[in-house]
């Protein structure tokens, strides 16, 4: 018979792993699943099983399970590395949640993840999963580069050689696309009825996205078949949002301690948590909204809402954040400035274009950003958010100052975060060290900074003419390019924390 003692290795981590049978053992303030998973049946299969969903999707569903026992347990499938099911097969599919901020850490154990799969090793393990009478939802989160798609049109990319083997090799598919055609042209053979597809990943209108790409992909398959799909397949959008930083060995060896067993494959996340999810599932889903999702009839808004208050909030910290020597978000948001200029941009400019339903709590989601944007146990790094600026500022900045500018109203602070960016590409910061820009045009961006030599009305006019950042529109706009190019010479002359003090 097992001991349930646990024996710990020098490092203090203990070498007996978290399973079914070392439950009891734990520590009382530990929650773990609160239902009998000997009686759960898959009712969901995810492709792309990840540090995201474990702390996302699966969490949220583990919860409800303890509330409202359904058939809901879910199918991990990993696409690509099979580190997920290595470390999990041997603890039963258990792992941790561990959130933490400045208050500490809380400790929840998952339970719902009952069956582990990587795809490359055995595709028809998995669309046996996807075939089950008992599956009515197949979630996905598998970045944007797993979508087989041109960003550009939302379209398929037709030539990709990935989906072209899967087209010419339908029962041994490679890709995510490739595995629900298959799997519902399976189903629909055997008279089962479709699953609906409910992608999870933070793309814009994701459930439209994997509507048409894998319509089109079923009808380059059969042109019945896509008919179909089109027809009969559900793809609801759905926003997500939690920041789940990669777990690190001293996380591991942490949550390990404090469990008094090994896990060797915990995530560590942040209180805050928030599910979007539009109703469409026709062949029923989980009660999600007993604990917290929000289920609405369009996603659209809510969005736009994280684009303008969280996002564009969070690039305006990253470049001024930086260019004032703050290395992560929570560091620049204890400097009061910094704080005042961030709710007063979310309240006077970027808030008042957003067009919320009836029911949607504007100020509540502001509060919670701003404890998350301190929240000093997430080190989020300025120079990590501040990353692919000409692919973000038009959503974050670009479209809120448009919107701004028809209404008639100031765009001050917004001006001001375009203007940081344009400080930031040039190169240099503020004590004349180098920055190292990542960007898909850092090469441009780069000539430009060195054609204007740190001038700042050059700078401008030149950064000015990207027009795959700043459209046709705006540059002609004195009432922008005016306060942007202002904004940009007090930044060179006066320093972004000075500016930010004076414009809060």
């Amino acid at each position: 018979m097992e001991s349930s003692a646990s024996h710990t290795s020098p490092s203090g981590v203990p070498s007996r792993r978290l399973g079914v049978s070392s439950l009891p053992i734990l520590p009382a303030g530990v929650a773990r699943p609160g239902y009998d998973r000997g009686h759960l049946d898959i009712g969901i299969v995810h492709l792309g099983v990840g540090a995201f969903q474990r702390a996302h999707q699966a969490a949220y569903t583990d919860a409800l399970l303890g509330k409202q026992f359904g058939p809901w347990g879910i199918a991990g499938v990993s696409l690509r590395s099979p580190d997920t099911r290595d470390a999990l097969e041997p603890q039963d599919g258990l792992y941790t949640v561990a959130v933490r901020d400045a208050e500490g850490e809380r400790l929840r154990v998952v339970g719902c993840l009952l069956d582990l799969l990587v795809a490359h090793e055995d595709p028809d393990a998995v669309l046996e999963r996807m075939c089950r009478p008992s599956v009515r939802i197949v979630t996905l989160t598998v970045t944007e580069k797993g979508y087989c798609h041109d960003p550009a049109t939302g379209a398929l990319n037709e030539a990709h050689p990935d989906i072209r083997h899967d087209i010419d090799n339908p029962g041994k598919p490679r890709t995510a696309i490739g595995f629900l055609a298959e799997a519902l042209a399976r189903r629909r053979a055997a008279g089962l009825a479709p699953f609906t597809v409910l992608s999870c990943d933070n793309l814009p209108s994701n459930g439209d996205t994997v509507a048409r790409i894998l319509r089109r992909f079923a009808e380059l398959r059969d042109p019945a078949f896509g008919a179909w799909v089109a027809e009969t397949v559900a793809c609801p959008n759905s926003m997500v949002d939690r920041i789940v930083p990669a777990t690190t060995e001293a996380d591991r060896a942490r949550v390990s301690r404090s469990l008094g067993v090994q896990d060797a494959w915990p995530v560590v996340t942040e209180p805050f948590t928030q599910w979007v999810v539009e109703d469409r599932f026709p062949a029923g889903r989980p009660a999600w909204e007993t604990v917290g999702v929000e289920l609405v009839a369009d996603v659209h808004p809510y969005e736009t809402m994280k684009l303008r208050l969280l996002n564009g909030s969070h690039s305006t910290i990253a470049y001024l954040g930086y260019l004032a020597g703050y290395e992560t978000v929570s560091d620049t948001m204890a400097d009061p400035a910094f704080a005042t200029l961030v709710r007063n941009l979310m309240d006077q400019e970027t808030g008042p274009t957003l067009h919320m339903p009836p029911g949607a709590d504007m100020e509540q989601y502001k509060d919670a950003l701003l404890t998350r944007f301190r929240n000093p146990a997430l080190r989020h790094r300025t120079w990590q958010i501040a990353m692919d600026g000409t692919q973000k500022l038009p959503q974050r900045l670009l479209n809120p100052i448009r919107d701004r500018l028809a209404a008639g109203e100031a765009i001050d602070r917004l001006a001001l975060a375009v203007a940081a960016w344009m400080r930031y590409v040039a190169g240099t910061d503020e004590k004349g060290q180098s920055i190292d820009v990542r960007d898909p045009l850092a090469g441009k961006l780069a000539e430009i900074a060195a054609a204007t030599a740190g001038n700042p009305d050059r700078l401008a006019e030149a950064l000015f003419g990207l027009t795959a950042v700043f459209g046709e529109d705006l540059p002609r706009d004195p009432r922008f390019t005016g306060p942007v190019t202002a904004a940009l010479r007090r930044l060179f002359a006066e320093g972004a924390r000075a500016v930010v003090a004076a414009t809060a």
